[in-house]
């Protein structure tokens, strides 16, 4: 499945891209994809070519272009524990400048740029995250209920913060459909039960899951923290989830 380079036009430039879509000359349900930490990578391209393999568009935005393309720090082919600190280390002015403001701003265009290309059916997207993207997704999802049908995060960073802004805050302006896959050590039990007591109000049901045996990072075979089982479980729900939420799209 290859993938295709892109540009997306934003409020503050060009953000660079990639799409992931089956070839058969046919329009497919949308999904757009916000990366880790980490970005844009071939770790990334690979988890889009697979979900298009299963009869999705895939777009997958470099989150940091507003200071260049991707990718802006070199990465090695494998993230060990021993490296992993340096790289946040340069990684974090990047990661701080994504701001509330940015996010949404980005995800307006993101969304726009989506579900213009010809490839993509009409119908409702799924907004899906890994580590701080599944913030992102959040974000996006409640910032545009009648676009977004179905919302995934794995191994998430913060979701229950005390900032007026954080998302757990969000969640009632959810109209999608929901799963969040936790590593043991991602959230507190306070905090877990903050988020789901939000989701149960929100009438989105208790969508959190802690997977066993995993640390944060789980379904990144490019880090120390993979898990293949974890990243099959991700699978698992992953994939009926988008199903069930845009199968008529």
């Amino acid at each position: 499945m290859p993938t295709k380079p892109l540009r997306i036009p934003t409020a503050d430039g060009q953000a660079d891209a990639f799409a992931a879509f089956p070839d058969r000359g046919a329009r497919y349900p949308g999904v757009l994809l916000y990366t880790d930490a980490f970005g844009v990578r071939p770790e990334l391209e690979e988890r889009a070519r697979e979900l298009a393999e299963h009869g999705y568009y895939v777009l997958v935005p470099n989150l940091y272009y507003r200071h260049g393309p991707a990718p802006l720090v070199d990465l090695p082919e494998h993230i060990g524990e021993e490296i992993r600190p340096a790289v946040i280390a340069r990684l974090m002015p990047l990661i701080e400048a994504h701001t509330t403001e940015r996010v949404l701003r980005d995800a307006d265009a993101y969304l726009r740029f989506l579900t213009a290309q010809p490839e993509v059916s009409a119908g409702p997207v799924a907004v899906i995250g890994y580590c701080m993207g599944a913030a992102l997704a959040l974000r996006t999802a409640a910032a545009h209920p009648d676009q977004v049908a179905a919302v995934a995060g794995f191994h998430p960073g913060p979701l229950v913060t005390g900032a007026p802004e954080s998302p757990h805050r969000l969640i009632p302006k959810l109209t999608a459909q929901v799963h969040l896959g936790l590593a043991e050590g991602d959230m507190s039990p306070k905090a877990i039960s903050e988020l789901n007591q939000a989701l149960d109000a929100a009438g989105v049901g208790n969508p959190t899951e802690i997977y066993p045996g995993t640390i944060h990072g789980f379904t990144m075979s490019d880090t120390d923290a993979f898990n293949p089982s974890a990243l099959r479980r991700h699978w698992d729900r992953l994939l009926p989830l988008l199903d069930r939420t845009l199968a008529d799209s």
